[in-house]
């Protein structure tokens, strides 16, 4: 069954309608399709305006959907081929990031993303998409072999956050995202940065430093959850709706906030609908900017790339 969110109602009840005149047509054998021409007609037009007028605590949920294409889905449909390369030669293979070289368009370059899983097995398997230490050292360690090789790096976002349990932090949680900030800022390739779901604090920024950084339609990024601000503000989760509104995490927020660089299209009623046009999307905005950004020396690449980090959040007076 099809999951759908409360202001999807109007979509999910037209979608019955049709159904129910269709099986009654079936039955009676009496033609109405001109009954079902106009209430797909409505239906179309129901969905633009449902999906166009969305508050950022829907696109909260729309980033959370089940069935929305995560890392591993979009290796499958923009690479040619993929090799996966685990661990990080020093705890263990963390398996909430993934990454290997792979093949965009005749182009070599190594892809890294969070990875949540699409059911309970996979979810505890892949901690939910939550990133221990290990996870963003694995990340770097592959970040510096592209750099040897002189391979552009892209970076699927979609986290809930780094993972903050006492053994994380332990192994120096913090030190371990840190450190990422500080190599991806001086790393001497190309990077692309893309939230394809949740961007959820330093869980998204430890592999979120790059010459470009784009957002899906439907996703978000923040410092810190919808539900965590409202515990932390109201001593509840029931005031989410409002701290998403306040914390501006919405793509084009963002962009309005000259925090990314770019939105990439989805479908209407987002990626889960089509993931073979909302994959088609991010890998021509990747080759597109991989053509320019390849053209650059390394030091303009990297002078440019601390400068437009650099310049976030200055005020001038």
């Amino acid at each position: 069954m099809e999951t759908t969110f409360d202001f999807e109602k109007p979509i999910a009840d037209l979608q019955m309608q049709i159904e129910k005149v269709k099986q009654v047509e079936e039955k009676t054998k009496v033609d109405m399709s001109a009954t079902v021409r106009e209430l797909e007609e409505k239906l179309e037009e129901t969905k633009v305006e449902v999906y166009s007028n969305m508050t950022g605590w829907q696109k909260v949920q729309m980033s959370r959907h089940p069935d929305r294409p995560q890392t591993f889905d979009y290796i499958d449909l923009i690479c040619d081929d993929f090799i996966e390369l685990h661990g990080d030669r020093n705890i263990k293979d963390d398996k909430a990031i993934v990454g290997g070289f792979a093949t965009i368009g005749g182009q070599s370059v190594m892809v890294i993303g969070h990875q949540k899983g699409k059911n309970t097995k996979e979810r505890q398997f892949r901690n939910f998409g939550m990133a221990n230490p290990e996870g963003y050292r694995k990340a770097l360690r592959l970040m510096k072999m592209a750099e040897k090789f002189n391979k552009p790096v892209v970076t699927l976002i979609d986290t809930m956050g780094a993972y903050p349990g006492l053994e994380a932090e332990e192994r120096g949680q913090g030190e371990a995202i840190a450190r990422n900030l500080r190599e991806m800022a001086v790393l001497k390739v190309p990077i692309i940065c893309i939230v394809i779901g949740e961007g959820a604090s330093g869980g998204a920024l430890g592999i979120g430093i790059g010459d470009r950084v784009y957002m899906l339609q439907n996703t978000w990024y923040s410092v810190i959850s919808p539900e965590s601000c409202s515990s932390i503000l109201w001593r509840s989760w029931d005031q989410k709706e409002r701290a998403a509104e306040a914390l501006k995490l919405t793509a084009e927020d963002m962009l309005g906030n000259g925090l990314i660089d770019g939105i990439i299209e989805e479908p209407v009623g987002g990626a889960h609908q089509d993931p073979e046009a909302t994959a088609l999307n991010v890998k021509n905005r990747i080759l597109s900017d991989l053509t320019i950004l390849k053209a650059k020396d390394t030091s303009t690449l990297v002078t440019e790339r601390i400068d437009k980090f650099s310049n976030m959040g200055v005020v001038n007076e």
